[in-house]
């Protein structure tokens, strides 16, 4: 087999000891590392359609893979007004003011990443910006895109006048008392019911955006991530960017299991793994176990301070135990989003009784796990349970004095126990990181120093946010590179470099072991490498 890639003058980082490795050059073949030694030996094994390239002394490490994102709907979700950045309502309505200045009569506005701690000690509603959505239909995401905002005239051309029964138990058109609804949609479907009344994208505009979105990634340093749903024709936007060699990242891809689920559907989603092209296939089932916190849908063992938050994403949690039964028998590792302490308790009761009745060895693993209390720790490592996490989540979105609104709702005692990426790993959890992406930037560099200093990454300067949770740099490499391979059941192949392994790779103008954490997400990436094949390469190399 010829060599198609051979890369020279690097130092080899192998996240597994954190040491770099004696060579300093690597060949590829096949989308397989076939030789590591150093440049002279290397550079002989080069014919003249391989491709060379000298590093310069880049550092390079296994390619970056992030735990948890939604390339898909993410793509669709950050095209609109970005509001991420807006600290008040003041803010908020300004900036909704510029973009309805420039729409055409009728056209809809869409709106992304609305921090909910603009509103303050106000109700969650549309009501501060009535004036200026006055007849203009518009949807405003809230962050944690489990929620949102739709305007008067919005739910208008909907059709929604009231409150709405759904079998997604934390679903809600919430109604003020007199029955009118607020424009506060709760969870993925109260939203469908005004979202399919916009104007809906083209195929080929959805192609193009995603394609647009993984190249971006590609060019972070990503070569990898674990998407977490496979929700319209994702799978089939997957095939075609696969076919046609635009696909710049590997993709495990988990479809959804929503309450409701009949035995024939189920019976789908098991059929279904196992299948895919060259870079994506589909593996594992995405399920959710409650909503978020901010929204006051999470299921937590005791409410929030309004109340809130106090039952399950299933109606009935027995279901979710009976269904995560089902696929454990068949062999279909299962990633349960839980958020709130009674969530994350109840998707590990429903694996350790799948595991009790017996059946394949299986990987199952629990999203997000924002805060759970110390009984809860020691038991991931006991059931093989992954813990995957989203620390940027903390440092973005919560603050170190709990001022914040998902600190509020929880009181002190939970807000101590926000994303416990230390604790777990001490207990000897398998923690994976990602960036749940667009909820939070994807960059991944940025991921793992928000894991090691949980600052805003916004500004730096704030105090973090339970610095005693941070991970190590080593660790925090460690979480997209060896522990991420180790959740997918892929670690004879990918989150080292060694020969046999994948060739996904990615190269780095500084250590990211030694590179403070508040300067990692400004280091450079000069090279990243799927399957053999450059999806990013820097001029300067």
């Amino acid at each position: 087999m010829r060599t198609s890639l051979v890369l020279l003058s690097a130092r080899l980082l192998d996240p597994a000891s954190g040491s770099f490795l004696p060579g300093t050059a690597l060949a590829a073949a096949g989308g397989r590392i076939t030789a590591i030694g150093d440049d002279r030996e290397i550079r002989a094994l080069a014919d003249p359609s391989t491709t060379v390239i000298d590093l310069k002394g880049a550092v390079l490490t296994p390619g970056l893979v992030d735990g948890h994102l939604h390339p898909v709907s993410g793509a669709e979700l950050t095209h609109g007004l970005d509001l991420s950045g807006c600290a008040d309502l003041d803010a908020v309505r300004r900036a909704l003011a510029r973009e309805t200045a420039g729409l055409a009569p009728g056209a809809w506005l869409h709106a992304w990443g609305l921090d909910p701690n603009v509103f303050a000690d106000r109700p969650v509603s549309t009501a501060p910006f009535d004036a200026v959505l006055d007849g203009v239909p518009a949807l405003l995401l809230l962050f944690d895109a489990h929620s949102m905002l739709a305007s008067r005239r919005a739910m208008e051309l909907a059709g929604v006048d009231g409150p709405r029964r759904f079998d997604q138990a934390s679903a809600e058109v919430v109604c003020d008392e007199a029955g009118r609804p607020t424009g506060l949609l709760l969870e993925d479907a109260a939203c469908e019911l005004v979202e399919r009344a916009a104007p809906q994208p083209t195929r080929a505009e959805r192609r193009d955006r995603l394609a647009a979105a993984l190249r971006a990634m590609a060019a972070a340093g990503l070569t990898g991530g674990h998407a977490m749903d496979a929700n319209g024709d994702s799978l089939e936007l997957y095939a075609d960017l696969d076919a046609a060699g635009e696909l710049p990242l590997r993709l495990r891809v988990a479809p959804w299991c929503q309450p409701g689920i009949d035995a024939d559907a189920l019976q789908t989603l098991i059929e279904q793994q196992g299948t895919g092209g060259a870079l994506w296939r589909t593996e594992g089932v995405k399920l959710f176990m409650d909503g978020t916190i901010d929204n006051g849908t999470a299921w937590l063992e005791r409410p929030d301070c309004h109340g809130e938050s106090t039952h399950a994403f299933w109606p009935d949690p027995a279901e979710y135990t009976r269904v995560i039964g089902r696929l454990h028998r068949a062999g279909v590792p299962t990633a349960t989003h839980a958020i709130g302490d009674a969530a994350v308790r109840h998707a590990l009761d429903a694996v350790e009784k799948a595991q009790a009745e017996g059946g394949p060895e299986v990987r199952h693993r629990i999203e997000h796990i924002e805060t759970v209390p110390d009984d809860t720790l020691s038991r991931f490592a006991a059931l093989g349970v992954a813990a995957s996490m989203q620390p940027t989540h903390c440092c973005d979105f919560t603050r170190a004095d709990h001022t914040d609104n998902w600190s509020r709702r929880l009181g002190e005692e939970r807000a101590s126990r926000a994303w416990r990426c230390r604790d777990l790993w001490d207990s000897g959890a398998t923690v994976v990181l990602g960036s749940d992406w667009p909820i939070a930037p994807y960059p991944p560099l940025g991921v793992m120093a928000g894991a090691r200093h949980r600052r805003p990454g916004r500004d730096l300067t704030q105090p973090p946010h339970g610095p005693q949770q941070a991970l190590t740099p080593l660790e925090a490499l460690q979480g997209m590179t060896v522990n991420a391979a180790r959740a997918a059941g892929e670690t004879r192949e990918a989150g080292r470099l060694a020969v046999g392994h994948r060739a996904d790779l990615t190269a780095f103008a500084a250590d990211p072991l030694t590179t403070a954490a508040t300067d990692l997400p400004d280091v450079p990436v000069l090279l990243t490498v799927l399957d053999g094949r450059p999806t990013h390469r820097d001029p300067s190399v």
